[in-house]
């Protein structure tokens, strides 16, 4: 499932972001979502949110875990 919609994303929930420092070689980041920062209803490019680490990115895919 991808991240554009902020709808479609929780508190707690496995992600797969992209750091702004990553945006050109598309590295994604894998972690659990601490805050939703978007106010956004949806962002074509994603919806910003905070990982538990602290990292800052948009939401790419939105992962099921094992």
């Amino acid at each position: 499932m991808n991240g554009t919609k902020r709808n479609s994303i929780e508190i707690g929930q496995y992600v797969s972001i992209v750091l702004k420092k990553d945006q050109r070689s598309g590295e994604l980041t894998d972690g659990y979502v601490k805050r939703i920062l978007t106010k956004a209803p949806s962002h074509p490019h994603g919806i910003k949110v905070m990982l538990e680490d602290g990292q800052v990115g948009r939401v790419k895919e939105i992962l099921e875990e094992d």
